[in-house]
């Protein structure tokens, strides 16, 4: 299996994030999900109702045209005005001027607005009659102002919540949280209870990746988690799954010495699936732009310079090292050009990328050699690379780095 049609799409991404990226993205390093949250969703909203829908009326019914109506929505008894305002405030009932028929014994999160003086309510989200929404909700809106490690672990109680959408809204604040405030909240979490949510067969596999590293921070057991975390990868049936990166780069955090051994043997051996490999590079990357104290650079980039000898994957080691700026790998990737194992379109870019930027005069012979016989390509590459330079530093924790 060489996973081309997966490398193709990866590149693309990590190219595009590159160019076209405003800003750095100061996401978690190994979180499943990231954007707009349902405490971002308030913000913007005017009000926020809960409650059950009843009555649902047509206000045009058999007629021409689309059918308006009317619905109310009771409000629940001290959580049904999640987020007030004056227009409703002290009401039990409100009328939302749309048709929205009964659904059971469920109840619905309004987000609403204002149009022309009246109620415009722009989004229903449905919530099973047992869920904590709106405790989790006000809980959030409680919390908004806080200093963002002091909220994440308010969300870290909600990350395994049996209601999903909960769930994946409090694992969205960490993928929009940086690495350092993640790191700053772990202290104060029982990683005993992380420890439990990787060996429960319920944690969805996009979780992994966040729990795994966040016990790479324990200060207590660590011997025990580094191996608990390396029978998550060592059993092949667990590793094809995501969240592989988290695991690896948290095993390094826990025990430096066995944990990088083993991620380095799996960048070394091309034998290994694409998607393996893959992400032990990303935790690789890890220990360059993220953690450099854990493991020394130049042993990282030994690691990953060995991945230029697999055809699958050798562009993505190549875009890593012409970041890093490691020009001494010049003549080596250069040599790569006249392998039939890596004459592939993407390869022959990368590499074209690398020499533009390295300073050794090989590379501007190549560059120049390029130019001649394919002007219009050279000028490209050089285009996005200055625009990729004129942005700040691409953070390698986003996804769109991945």
């Amino acid at each position: 299996m060489t996973g081309r049609p997966v490398r193709l799409s990866v590149l693309l991404l990590t190219l595009l994030a590159a160019v076209t990226q405003p800003a750095p993205a100061p996401a978690c390093p190994f979180c499943g999900l990231s954007g707009q949250t349902l405490t971002q969703e308030m913000d913007q909203a005017l009000f926020v109702l809960y409650g059950t829908l009843k009555n649902a009326r047509l206000a045009n019914p058999g007629g021409e045209g689309f059918a308006m109506g009317e619905t109310d929505i009771e409000l629940d008894a001290g959580n049904g005005i999640v987020k007030g305002h004056s227009s409703i405030n002290g009401k039990k009932t409100v009328t939302l001027p749309k048709y929205l028929p009964d659904r059971g014994d469920g109840k619905f999160l309004i987000f609403c607005d204002l149009f022309r003086g009246k109620i415009d309510p722009y989004r229903g989200l449905p919530v099973k009659s047992s869920s904590d929404m709106p405790k989790y909700l006000k809980g959030a809106l409680a919390v908004q102002k806080k200093k963002t490690p002091e909220r994440l672990r308010y969300f870290f109680d909600y990350l395994q919540n049996p209601d999903l959408e909960i769930a994946n809204d409090a694992l969205k604040e960490f993928g929009n949280a940086s690495y350092d405030d993640v790191q700053m909240m772990v202290d104060s979490v029982p990683v005993d209870k992380v420890a439990s949510w990787l060996t429960d067969s319920n944690t969805p596999g996009f979780r992994i990746g966040l729990y795994a590293s966040m016990l790479g921070h324990a200060k207590t057991k660590r011997d025990e988690y580094g191996k608990l975390l390396r029978s998550l990868v060592d059993d092949a049936e667990k590793r094809v799954g995501s969240g592989v990166d988290g695991i690896l780069a948290g095993q390094v955090m826990l025990q430096p010495k066995e944990g990088w051994q083993y991620l380095n043997a799996i960048l070394g051996n091309r034998k290994h699936d694409f998607n393996y490999r893959y992400s032990a590079l990303k935790a690789a990357r890890f220990f360059v732009d993220v953690r450099k104290e854990v493991v020394p650079r130049d042993e990282v980039v030994s690691a990953v310079a060995q991945m230029l000898e697999h055809h699958d994957i050798a562009d993505l080691a190549i875009e890593d090292l012409r970041r890093w700026k490691c020009w001494q790998y010049t003549k080596g990737i250069l040599a790569l050009k006249d392998r039939p194992s890596h004459d592939l379109p993407v390869m022959r870019r990368s590499i074209l990328r690398f020499m533009i930027q390295s300073p050794l005069p090989e590379a501007k012979k190549y560059v120049k050699e390029m130019r001649e016989a394919d002007e219009e390509l050279v000028e490209n590459l050089e285009d996005l690379l200055k625009r990729e330079a004129t942005l700040p530093p691409m953070d390698p924790r986003s996804p769109g780095s991945n």
